[in-house]
């Protein structure tokens, strides 16, 4: 009963420290999203636009991480899929920006990219700090740090990009790097899907 008792205090006090988590990076991706949403459209870069709709995606996703730390495995799981393919719309909406800047091609402002790229580097490198230690936890906890990994390449790409912007003068690395964005957030899906798959299959079982 004791050894009963002292579990289930272990995975409270687990909760717990999910829930402070989750709290803190989800006000972090809000804060960023609103800065990034506005520079993004201001400086005309597919790729900081995209970073900006992560960072949203990102604040949905950890939103709903919160909700489901309390709930059973089959929860966590299904909420896992959610997150899947808030990830893929992400990669589907990069994708539409890449196709009309090919159709209406314009150069962005590269000084704008590399500075909120160097702002939500920083604050995502925050956000994967906190998140790294709660990844092997379960797969609520792992399919959020799966997000956080991906803001990390995703603002060193879009800092790459202004620079090879600043270089050319021309847009296409902007387009090429949102391409590589939308490569990642569908091999990310994917991943996320096949866990949240594996766990749910799981949870059934048992």
């Amino acid at each position: 009963m004791g050894d009963c008792c002292e579990k289930d205090d272990a995975i409270d006090a687990l909760r717990e420290r999910q829930s402070s988590t989750l709290k803190i990076v989800l006000a972090i991706n809000i804060s960023m999203f609103v800065a990034g949403i506005g520079a993004g459209i201001y400086a005309g870069s597919s790729a900081l636009l995209s970073d900006s709709l992560d960072n949203l995606g990102d604040a949905m996703t950890y939103g709903l991480s919160l909700y489901v730390v309390y709930k059973a495995s089959r929860a966590k799981a299904q909420v896992a899929f959610f997150k899947g393919g808030l990830i893929l719309l992400a990669a589907l909406i990069v994708l539409g920006q890449v196709i009309y800047k090919l159709i209406v091609p314009t150069v962005p402002i590269f000084e704008i990219m590399g500075v909120v790229s160097l702002f939500s580097l920083a604050a995502n490198s925050v956000c994967l700090f906190l998140l790294t230690r709660h990844r092997e936890d379960d797969v609520n906890m792992s399919s959020v740090w799966e997000c956080s990994r991906n803001d990390i390449a995703s603002n060193i790409s879009v800092f790459l990009a202004a620079g090879a912007v600043w270089f050319t003068q021309s847009g296409w690395p902007d387009i090429v790097i949102a391409l590589c964005l939308v490569g990642l957030f569908l091999r990310s899906a994917i991943r996320v899907f096949t866990s949240a798959a594996r766990e749910l299959k799981t949870a059934i079982e048992v």
